[in-house]
């Protein structure tokens, strides 16, 4: 049987309503009274997991899931061993450095050499500015990353900006963008040239559905 990843948060509704469209019903995972982290899709003939955005990948590339759906900056942030099949057009947003608006900073590269930049995205962080060959501490945080820089912690920090209202309430702004992200669909690699399960037949039908994404807001 095909078991699929999905991720708790922004990409589930989404993700759902891709698989339910090539007939793959997930949608009790979005009953708020369901505590199941495990069910099968209404035909029976797939099993779904659902598990944080970050775990993900680690279910695909341990071979727990043939297939599953999470944002590329994860995919970034983690470097898994999985296949890379499909974007899947969605959960648009973009791994950005910010500052204060009253900063000095308006270019990355004019951040204070062995300055600070608070992260949740570790790896990415630190890889871009180490291209820029500017010396910086990468401070991890996986909460409000804004507050780094409101409370003085750090100069900057790197992550995912959707509308940048988030941003702006809290007195930031963007100076730069890494990358852009959407909502790919990754598999297991040898599941994926063994073909299980008909697994190379969902992800063709999961990239038709990507053909006409839905906007972004």
């Amino acid at each position: 049987m095909l078991t699929i990843a999905l991720p708790k948060g922004s990409l589930l509704r989404e993700s759902i309503d891709r698989l339910r469209s090539i007939g793959l019903d997930f949608s009790a995972f979005l009953d708020s009274s369901n505590r199941q982290l495990q069910i099968l899709d209404a035909s029976g003939s797939a099993k779904g997991l659902l598990v944080r955005a970050q775990d993900v990948p680690v279910y695909v590339e341990y071979g727990q899931a043939q297939l599953g759906i999470v944002g590329y900056d994860v995919l970034r942030e983690k470097n898994p061993k999985v296949a890379h099949l499909a974007d899947l057009g969605f959960g648009g947003c973009r791994l950005s450095v910010a500052v204060k608006q009253s900063s000095p900073y308006r270019q990355p590269i004019e951040l204070p050499a062995h300055g600070r930049v608070a992260s949740k995205f570790v790896r990415c962080a630190r890889e871009y500015f180490r291209d820029l060959d500017l010396p910086v501490e990468i401070v991890p945080l996986y909460g409000s990353v804004e507050l780094g820089p409101i409370t003085g912690m750090s100069e900057a920090i790197v992550d995912l900006v959707s509308t940048g209202r988030t941003l702006k309430e809290n007195g930031l702004i963007e100076i730069a963008v890494l990358f852009e992200s959407t909502a790919r669909a990754i598999a297991h690699p040898l599941s994926y040239r063994l073909d299980r399960d008909g697994l190379s037949e969902i992800v063709e039908r999961l990239r038709e559905t990507a053909q006409t994404p839905a906007s972004v807001s």
